[in-house]
């Protein structure tokens, strides 16, 4: 029995020029006056992804296909052991409303995710990553609210104390690009999903025990 994704929004990703160039919005839902967020666009694209996922082992069992976010697999399956990306590539959960402990899946196949990735639990939710073909830039601060130092980043950095001395940063302003932040240099120990968007304050996330050591692009060969 497959179920399928009923009322999930794809994502649109606008554009300011011409072949998906410039600053880009990214749009999930209603947008009644675009010039909020951008003074043009010419540019847009629609984001479709597909995960599969199934409720036992080796892709047996029950399986539901999923095109979009999903903020409560509970509501489709009890359980969920392996699963597929067959587009794109998906941030899962093992909280729902795209909490708790996350892990980036790419295209692939994961006949047992729990023991190849190390997670103690299920997926309860999960989150499409849109390609981005655009520049990449963030500024990342020393303090919450961009207070203190401040660093500006257009590239994958392996290990923040090294690059710019600093031992912990506070908040970020993510301008352009999706990015995976990790707690260890080296793309390493837990991560956590940056979508564009401005992280004032990391303790209030949720994230007081966790601190960013080195951050990657989610460039086009992930997909």
């Amino acid at each position: 029995m497959t179920s399928s994704g009923m009322n999930m929004m794809n994502k649109i990703t606008f554009y300011e020029d011409r072949n998906f160039q410039g600053r880009s919005y990214e749009c999930m839902s209603d947008c009644p006056d675009m010039s909020s967020y951008m003074n043009r666009c010419h540019s847009c694209k629609v984001e479709k992804g597909c995960f599969m996922v199934y409720e036992d082992r080796n892709f047996q069992g029950r399986s539901y296909e999923c095109m979009s976010d999903c903020p409560d697999m509970s509501s489709y399956m009890n359980r969920c052991h392996s699963c597929k990306v067959e587009k794109g590539c998906f941030m899962v959960y093992d909280r729902t409303n795209f909490m708790g402990n996350q892990f980036f899946m790419r295209r692939g196949e994961y006949s047992d995710y729990m023991s190849m990735m190390g997670m103690s639990d299920c997926i309860r939710s999960c989150r499409m990553i849109p390609m981005h073909r655009g520049s990449y830039r963030m500024r990342m601060y020393e303090r919450e609210q961009f207070q203190g130092q401040m660093h500006e980043l257009m590239e994958d950095c392996d290990n923040v104390m090294d690059r710019f001395s600093m031992s912990n940063f506070m908040s970020c302003n993510v301008m352009e690009g999706h990015w995976l932040m990790y707690e260890q240099p080296h793309f390493r120990g837990r991560m956590m999903y940056m979508r564009p968007g401005e992280y004032r304050n990391f303790m209030s996330m949720g994230m007081s025990n966790m601190r960013f050591m080195s951050m990657k692009r989610i460039t086009d060969s992930c997909h």
